[in-house]
């Protein structure tokens, strides 16, 4: 039952509405670095929209995205009120105050500096503020979290927090600690830079504070997607989930391990010590643990569902299964693009290999495969299953065809968007500039490629606007049920756990390995520059921010 149908919804409709728009600007820049002659085909506006589409899709849709559905897992899974429903407007609030003044800053040539920010170039410092708002609004979020499942304890001792609400738990938890380093490096460095305050920045301390959050943060955006792997594909399906405690250790594995690994995004960078890398590269090879263990998972839940519904033989299971459901679907489209983009992570992140591929479009193919291939695609799946929940209105015969279009056409998309990006990397082709001269002999050949990939990203766009109405054409059909009661289905577990270990139904334990993992990953790393301060690169004020 979801009593706070309103928050839940203005959330989604907020990270939905931001999506379609930066949708399109990602295909106009596909259109401007091929040989096609784009309009507005400026640099400064090419990297101001850069700035814009990667900060709506990265901070905007994922974060109201993750706090719209934790506030739904946490009423239907705990099946109790949500508390702390005036602190969640109020963070609804400042994140939208603050995704507001991000973006005006940005549309008025103040603020292109990407998404994962470059000093010592600075934008206006009303750019920073608005996406500081963000974090703090997801800040409440991730308190109101913790105090929903603690309450739920005190209330049920010795009970089994439900899967779905202990991992959004440890998202939540994750979070606070990776946004440590963006907070430290925007209040403590580029802030002050941005207001004036001083004429230099440690550019090597800011790159390393901003990797203590690069990659964890792929993670809050991925965990509502295992949350739907774990808790709503079996039951979609027909079937039952393998293994509850193989799911609440992935979730925890994924705690542990996603954190203290951002330093492999500096294996070009001097400051750093081959052995610190070393350890951080030895880092992130375990966060396939969790990967494998998830795929491993839910492949025999859907084996369950597929024999149950008649399945025989090696694979007959395969097609004995529901396809017709999104949710089902979605997972299936998600896995196969896992592998790929999962594939291309153990390059990044493995020392040698990665020096091949280091700033060229191979990086860039790799982090869109992610977030787009396995991320948004269950987005999409999640909405349309909890739709109806937050409505009252049930797709129809005409309804889920459309559904199952829009995922088809997005997975395809995504796919002929990326894979001529990997294959461009691997030719050096180089990222972040907005023209190529393919007059040039020795890169004339990468502009068929580059078209192919703007035509995905026309696909692209014309499945996100797909979803977009999709999820409309729900708001205008008549209510056909109760939308406080209609049914949410999580997994039931193939055999139902009456009690788990303490450490796996809470996080005391977890939080302190984290902060020993932290020191050893980071200590050392950030604390020369506290020792031997540089000087610093002089600020550059993009448009005259300031």
């Amino acid at each position: 039952m979801v009593r706070n149908r309103g928050l839940v919804l203005a959330h989604l409709w907020v990270a939905f509405a931001v999506f379609a728009a930066a949708s399109v600007l990602g295909a106009w820049q596909m259109w401007v670095r091929s040989p096609l002659s784009a309009p507005f085909a400026e640099p400064q506006t090419y990297f101001a929209s850069v700035t814009a589409h990667g900060t709506g899709m990265a901070y905007v849709l994922t974060t109201f995205f993750v706090m719209g559905f934790g506030y739904f897992v946490a009423e239907t899974a705990l099946g109790r009120d949500l508390p702390g429903v005036r602190a969640a407007w109020g963070a609804y609030a400042l994140g939208v105050i603050g995704a507001i003044m991000a973006v005006v800053t940005i549309m008025t040539g103040r603020a292109s500096v990407l998404y994962t920010f470059y000093p010592p170039m600075t934008a206006s410092a009303f750019y920073y503020i608005g996406l500081v708002l963000v974090v703090v609004g997801s800040w409440i979020w991730s308190a109101i979290m913790i105090i929903a499942m603690a309450r739920w304890k005190r209330d049920n001792p010795g009970q089994p927090v439900p899967l779905a609400m202990f991992a959004t738990v440890a998202n939540a938890i994750m979070w606070l600690w990776t946004t440590l380093g963006v907070a430290a490096e925007l209040l403590i460095q580029v802030i002050p830079a941005a207001f004036g305050w001083t004429e230099t920045i440690d550019v090597g301390l800011s790159r390393t504070l901003f990797s203590w959050t690069l990659h964890a943060i792929v993670y809050f955006w991925l965990f509502p997607a295992y949350i739907a792997f774990y808790t709503m594909a079996p039951a979609a399906a027909g079937g039952r989930l393998y293994s509850e405690t193989m799911g609440r250790l992935s979730f925890v594995l994924f705690l542990l391990y996603s954190l203290p690994v951002g330093l492999h995004h500096l294996f070009m960078d001097p400051e750093h010590s081959t052995g610190f890398k070393f350890i951080q590269s030895f880092l992130t090879f375990l966060v396939t643990i969790p990967t494998l263990l998830t795929v491993f998972t839910i492949t025999a839940s859907f084996e369950i569902a597929g024999r149950l519904r008649g399945g025989t033989g090696l694979f007959g299971w395969i097609r004995a299964l529901p396809w017709d459901r999104p949710m089902v679907l979605a997972t299936g489209l998600a896995f196969f693009m896992l592998w790929f983009c999962g594939g291309g992570g153990l390059i990044n992140m493995s020392y040698g290999m990665n020096a091949m591929v280091h700033n060229t479009s191979w990086v860039t193919a790799h982090f869109h495969l992610i977030f787009g291939g396995t991320v948004v695609i269950m987005y999409f799946a999640i909405a349309y299953e909890i739709w109806p929940a937050l409505t009252g209105r049930l797709p129809d015969a005409v309804a889920l065809p459309s559904q199952r279009r829009q995922l088809w056409t997005w997975a395809i998309g995504m796919l002929i968007l990326t894979l001529p990006w990997h294959w461009l990397g691997l030719n050096g082709q180089w990222r972040r500039v907005a023209h190529f001269d393919y007059a040039d002999p020795a890169i004339a050949w990468w502009g068929p490629w580059v078209v192919v990939s703007l035509i995905g990203g026309v696909l692209l766009v014309m499945s996100a606007f797909l979803f977009v109405w999709n999820l409309a054409q729900l708001h205008e059909k008549p209510k056909q049920i109760s939308a406080a009661a209609a049914p949410v289905a999580y997994a039931v577990p193939l055999h139902p756990v009456a009690r788990v270990p303490a450490a796996l139904n809470g996080f005391a334990l977890w939080n302190v390995l984290v902060r020993v993992l932290m020191i050893v990953a980071y200590a050392w790393p950030i604390a020369p520059f506290a020792v031997y301060p540089s000087p610093g690169a002089v600020i550059h004020r993009v448009g005259g921010a300031g």
